[in-house]
């Protein structure tokens, strides 16, 4: 589900005031983080990772979690990216039509 312009507004707003819930460093995607990352969109929906490493990396690592994951990447700047999934049976943030 492609968000509008005014949906992804209205998470970059929401996402100013989050803390990272995951960060990728050296050891890069691991299973460990994968599972991480779908145990925070389930939970959070709207979540906050930190990416440690050149940007061609953080870029690659950016495009596979919005693969496989089935997120939207809502925002990235430098180091951070935001992500947002719809819960499919209690969602917990109502977007803006």
């Amino acid at each position: 589900m492609p968000l509008t312009n005014a949906q992804r507004k209205y998470l970059r707003g929401l996402s100013h005031d989050l803390d990272p819930v995951v960060m990728i460093a050296d050891k890069g995607l691991s299973e460990t983080v994968l599972a991480e990352i779908e145990q925070a969109l389930d939970h959070h929906e709207l979540i906050k990772i930190k990416l440690r490493a050149e940007r061609e990396q953080r870029g690659a690592w950016v495009d596979r979690i919005a693969r496989q994951f089935r997120a939207e990447l809502v925002h990235q700047i430098g180091q951070v990216a935001c992500y947002y999934r719809r819960h499919p049976k209690h969602p917990k943030i109502a977007l803006p039509s």
